[in-house]
């Protein structure tokens, strides 16, 4: 399905045959809806659950103008408007994280539970070069210079070898992601930090990383749920796409915080 978000025509993929609460899936950088096939899959009995392709990602246009972390959460909020979603439980992964903690700060009230995987509250002054750095390649080289190295973080040899259509689904729609798309999604994640302000999330929050990652190590993401009162940590035995490596050990974890009260 498409639909067109804050002037970006936006694909989604809605899933309600079990009609009940929302629960969004929101994709890593070079990503699209589909690494969170699985997941759906599992969840959709129960819940609403609710994918879409961010900006110049998938099938989604790529923007015209430059743009941060804000304005996607404000993409959200759009697209969860169009489709009358008035609250709902809230997964990102990678940039998908940052966009999930900016969404939350933006929109509480509409946030029933929050979990993040392999992310960040923030790019530290000395890794915004490299941003910079992909961001270049990208424009000047193309997706492809980018894949070999971006493959190695996200998955460990382990599940490449033992499951090696995964992995190739995953290397195919990365080597797919428009260049520009990238880029000015790499220069939104530069600039990304909302560290100072994590301590005001009052919201249910899960965090998840894996042991294996090289990209975001996993106190990174640790960091997040020691700023959040209350916040669950949980390391599993991954690299940068946990969720998706460990994706029965995620989904058991994901299923047990949902079904605390909120």
């Amino acid at each position: 399905m498409q639909v067109k978000i804050n002037g970006i025509e936006t694909r989604y993929v809605l899933s309600n045959e079990g009609g009940g609460p929302w629960l969004t899936f929101i994709h890593q950088l070079g990503g699209d809806l589909s690494v969170w096939d699985p997941l759906a899959g599992y969840f959709r009995g129960d819940f609403t659950v609710l994918r879409y392709d961010l900006r110049g990602h998938g099938k989604t246009a790529v923007s015209s103008e430059p743009f941060g972390i804000a304005d996607l959460s404000r993409d959200l909020a759009a697209l969860l408007d169009a489709l009358g979603a008035p609250t709902t439980h809230l997964v990102g992964m990678s940039m998908g994280g940052m966009i999930a903690q900016q969404f939350t700060l933006d929109h509480p009230s509409r946030v029933d539970t929050l979990t993040v995987a392999d992310t960040t509250g923030g790019t530290l002054p000395d890794g915004r070069a490299l941003w910079d750095q992909r961001a270049a390649a990208a424009r000047t080289e193309g997706m492809a210079s980018l894949v070999p190295a971006t493959m190695s973080r996200w998955l460990t040899p382990d599940f490449q070898a033992e499951h090696p259509e995964a992995a190739e689904q995953i290397r195919d729609v990365l080597t797919h992601t428009l260049p520009e798309g990238y880029a000015m999604a790499c220069e939104a994640l530069r600039d990304f930090d909302v560290r100072s302000k994590l301590g005001t999330i009052l919201r249910p929050t899960l965090t998840v990383a894996g042991r294996h990652d090289t990209g975001t190590p996993p106190a990174a993401t640790q960091a997040i749920a020691d700023a959040i009162e209350g916040a669950q940590f949980e390391l599993l035995d991954a690299a940068h796409l946990a969720p998706i490596e460990q994706s029965h050990r995620f989904a058991a974890l994901l299923e047990t915080f949902l079904e605390r009260p909120v």
